[in-house]
């Protein structure tokens, strides 16, 4: 009597569906069908004799024994990424998808602008661009690679800085030749001010406006940094921008240049994924495109 077997395609169907709790994300992931990941979990499962998932209308949860062999696929898949790397180098030899985490700033006004030079350089990889705002759980693998304001302070987490940046204050000239131009910090307090929702600020480098006066409190308020600088280019108000997205709108003029912040971007991978190629190319394209673009961020030195 023949005995089923399984493969390290498996083991990849396997991991996908750990990772996302759902067939279909996993079938588009894999680039399959949801049928397909299916018969692999089927066949899986059959052929180690356990069950590894927990069917329910929300999804695939992991069994405790799931769980445990999760620790086990990843060493393969980490040791096959290192197999083909050794076997074959170059861009034409990374592919897979490589899930980024981003804040909305950067990701929509400046990596978002840059992804035909990523697919130009790595035609092999699929990359997907989060940008809620939350923190993904970098150890449940919900993402790849995070970049972020605050580094985590401890973990099995690899950490780099990317750039730093800075921000100043921006409005409109029509507002400013409404309302008058303020020429200290004192004076801002007399105008309409745009900021973030002070309990839903997700990291300590976006809480701004303490930075610029203690007492200013915003008219507008939004989660978004989109949202606020819509709010600003129609005149709503003052507002705390990144140069690098500021300087995208000529119609924005900045205020009190003497008022500058500083902020860090910084990569975090885990250190599970850090020998992956396709992470590392992606980490490596971070890395490039912001160094090409560093005026984007910093002012020039006076």
């Amino acid at each position: 009597m023949s005995k089923t077997q399984f493969t390290w395609d498996d083991l990849q169907y396997f991991l996908a569906v750990a990772r996302t709790g759902q067939l279909s994300t996993a079938a588009r992931q894999l680039r399959t069908s949801h049928p397909t990941v299916l018969r692999r979990i089927d066949r899986l499962e059959f052929a180690l004799k356990v069950k590894l998932f927990e069917r329910n209308p929300r999804g695939y949860v992991l069994t405790p024994l799931g769980h445990r062999f999760v620790e086990t696929a990843e060493k393969v898949e980490l040791e096959a990424a290192r197999l083909q790397e050794e076997a074959a180098s170059g861009a034409a030899f990374q592919r897979g998808v490589v899930r980024l985490s981003a804040p909305e700033g950067i990701s929509n006004f400046f990596f978002s602008h840059r992804l035909g030079e990523l697919a130009t350089a790595y035609p092999g990889i699929s990359l997907e661009l989060v940008t809620i705002q939350q923190i993904m759980a970098l150890s449940r693998k919900e993402a790849d690679l995070a970049v972020v304001l605050d580094p985590p302070k401890a973990g099995p987490y690899h950490h780099e800085h990317l750039t730093e940046y800075q921000l100043s204050i921006y409005a409109t000239g029509d507002y400013l030749q409404r309302n008058g131009e303020p020429s200290s910090r004192e004076d801002l307090l007399n105008h309409a001010f745009i900021g973030y929702i002070q309990d839903m600020i997700f990291a300590p480098g976006l809480d701004y406006l303490d930075d610029i006066h203690p007492r200013i409190r915003p008219s507008f308020q939004s989660s978004s940094i989109f949202a606020q600088l819509t709010a600003t280019r129609n005149g709503l108000g003052l507002c705390v921008l990144p140069k690098f997205i500021a300087d995208q709108y000529p119609e924005l003029k900045g205020v009190l240049p003497d008022v500058l912040l500083r902020r860090h971007y910084w990569i975090v991978c885990h250190n599970d994924l850090l020998h992956v190629p396709r992470v590392r190319s992606v980490m490596q394209f971070l890395r490039d495109t912001v160094q090409e673009n560093r005026a984007r961020f910093l002012a020039s030195p006076t």
